[in-house]
């Protein structure tokens, strides 16, 4: 078993067994835990799960809509076939001022790349969707919210922080993303990709996925290759990257495991 599917099943066995239980906003309880960590190297396994199927290319689709394409309209991606944010359009269309509208409203993209190529060794390098006067006029306030940038000989190091991660289906999906976008800057900045750590603030497990998660937890001794991360080595400009230029290679794992997702 590689190091992704290792760590997310044990984190989902630690909260199942000594999680706090309670109430939240969306009316369905969790069992949570405060401050998890897991950590990747990109350059020896790319974080997929294997114990069940994650949707790798809406994962990227959404990916390219917050950073490349800089949208907040529903309509894009229902043109490429997604429809993850059905449940938070708002009457516009849109999401409102999140996400990609305020990855483009402080040019957040291209500042990072630029001090990555001229200032690699900046302390400042971030990209922050965490932005105060827009987040109530957003359709949800972000999860992944922030993530933090270092370069050390020569790699591309990233910490993603995730406010509120619901284990089941959005962390997984989380992780694979954010782990593309690393590749993705190193890529067109000259870098080879490093560490990805992702840390949740309130890691949890919604009751309604609590016997699809211990299914998974019974996968965890079927051992499965880790797949490999292809992507276009002609492109160097972040904003020329499609669906197209990013695949997934030998990607075998166990199997859908449904789960509702909590509005």
């Amino acid at each position: 078993m590689h190091s992704y599917d290792k760590q997310y099943l044990e984190l989902i066995e630690e909260i199942l067994t000594k999680g706090y239980y309670d109430t939240n906003r969306t009316g369905m309880n969790t069992y949570k835990l405060p401050h998890k960590i897991m950590e990747f190297d990109l350059s020896k396994e790319f974080p997929i799960l294997t114990t069940k199927s994650v949707a790798f290319k809406t994962a990227v689709k959404e990916l390219l809509w917050i950073f490349k394409s800089q949208s907040n309209s529903i309509e894009e991606l229902h043109k490429e076939n997604v429809h993850i944010w059905d449940e938070w359009a708002l009457d516009d269309g849109t999401i409102g001022t999140s996400y990609g509208f305020i990855v483009d409203k402080f040019n957040q993209i291209d500042n990072l790349i630029h001090n990555l190529k001229n200032d690699p060794q900046n302390r400042r390098m971030l990209i922050d969707l965490w932005q105060i006067p827009y987040l109530d006029t957003g359709a949800l306030y972000p999860c992944c919210f922030l993530t933090m940038w270092d370069v050390t000989d020569g790699r591309l190091n990233c910490m993603l922080v995730q406010r509120s991660g619901d284990l089941g289906l959005g962390v997984p999906f989380n992780t694979t993303q954010y782990s593309v976008l690393v590749h993705l800057i190193a890529q067109v900045t000259g870098l080879e990709v490093g560490m990805f750590t992702h840390v949740i603030n309130n890691a949890h497990i919604y009751e309604n996925h609590v016997d699809a998660l211990k299914e998974q937890i019974t996968r965890k001794e079927k051992i499965l290759p880790t797949p490999t991360l292809w992507i276009n080595k002609d492109i160097t400009n972040f904003y020329d990257f499609t669906i197209d230029d990013i695949k997934l290679i030998d990607y075998k794992h166990l199997g859908k495991l449904k789960m509702d997702v909590s509005i």
